[in-house]
């Protein structure tokens, strides 16, 4: 996997990747686009959704939708590393199971998600859930 990050003006930088995406960042604290640092937290929010929505899905399980909601601390002193990251899943379904949903976010966080894991070798990251169901 390759990517390229060019300055554009400012903190603005433009992300491409090897599939050819672009996106924009700011380093001025999200002034113009995501920073870095959102990014990387989104990218944790977005690859353990693919593992817990595919894992409902491969269980037959009937997702209508799944959002998780990250929250964070980071140090106060440069670096301003994570130090802990909490992913709150909001699973709405039809006849979805604590067990279920339980066993998906688990297997994201233990096997699956590789921005999670490796975040998880530096950051302290904790994970809570909540279902809907529309009966």
């Amino acid at each position: 996997m390759q990517a390229r990050v060019k300055w554009v003006e400012g903190l603005s930088l433009l992300g491409e990747s090897s599939s050819g995406h672009q996106i924009m960042m700011d380093g001025n604290a999200g002034d113009k686009a995501p920073s870095p640092m959102e990014m990387v937290l989104m990218a944790a929010g977005g690859c353990s959704t693919i593992d817990v929505v595919s894992i409902l899905q491969k269980g037959r399980y009937d997702v209508i939708d799944c959002e998780v909601k990250l929250t964070s601390r980071r140090r106060e002193e440069a670096p301003r590393l994570f130090t802990h990251i909490n992913l709150h899943f909001i699973v709405t379904g039809k006849d979805l199971t604590d067990k279920a949903v339980e066993r998906a976010v688990m297997l994201s966080a233990e096997k699956y998600c590789s921005v999670s894991l490796m975040l998880g070798k530096s950051v302290e990251i904790t994970h809570s859930f909540e279902i809907k169901d529309v009966g």
